[in-house]
């Protein structure tokens, strides 16, 4: 049998880039398994059902090589699984080097698990460098001033009032937070650095 497995990172992303490839091959759509899914937590249904209905002999069609995993281990991992374990065949569409139908023997396999190795390690430092960039830029944009995050809601109008009749001992600090409708963990915070300039 000859099955299919599409994966998106996020339900906004669009599968169809992966779809059209693998209906152009003839694979059937029932057998073509979808997963949108955060690669963060790779909770994937789809490859979970997948997996169980995989025999030996069966091949497995991805677009692209990370559609296996989130990094360089959990790729080789996938790997060694289907074609070790299950003992089934696995095409990648944007890497024919990566086609294990062909070269059963010992120099095949070996070229294809230095390729699947290679680009396993490109991949995962590709993500590292945009991790890295985007540490940088966030830095970056700091240091000129730039504020991440929700602005800070503006003071209620009473909120010098409370804050000297808590501090005075007129009303507990529960009671001033309740009346300026925040936490009280909110309110301290926000009284120990209130000045009446400041607010």
């Amino acid at each position: 049998m000859i099955y299919g497995y599409v994966r998106v990172s996020t339900k906004d992303q669009n599968e169809d880039r992966q779809l059209l490839a693998l209906h152009e091959l003839g694979i059937s759509p029932k057998n073509i398994y979808i997963d949108k899914q955060s690669g963060k937590d790779f909770e994937r249904p789809a490859y979970k059902n997948l997996i169980r209905r995989l025999k030996q002999e069966d091949a497995l069609y991805i677009k692209s090589i990370d559609r296996l995993g989130r990094n360089y281990d959990e790729i080789l991992e996938q790997w060694r699984m289907l074609t070790k374990e299950l003992k089934i065949d696995i095409v990648v569409l944007d890497m024919p080097l990566l086609d294990t139908r062909r070269g059963k023997d010992l120099i095949g396999t070996f070229l294809s698990d230095v390729v699947l190795q290679l680009l396993s390690f490109v991949a995962e430092n590709e993500r590292a460098n945009i991790r890295q960039r985007q540490t940088e830029g966030i830095s970056a944009a700091k240091a000129r001033g730039v504020r991440f995050g929700r602005p800070p809601l503006p003071l209620p109008d009473n909120f010098e009032h409370l804050c000297n009749c808590w501090r005075s001992g007129l009303i507990s600090g529960s009671e001033a937070a309740r009346q300026c409708n925040m936490p009280l963990s909110t309110f301290r915070y926000k009284a120990d650095r209130y000045s009446p300039t400041a607010g």
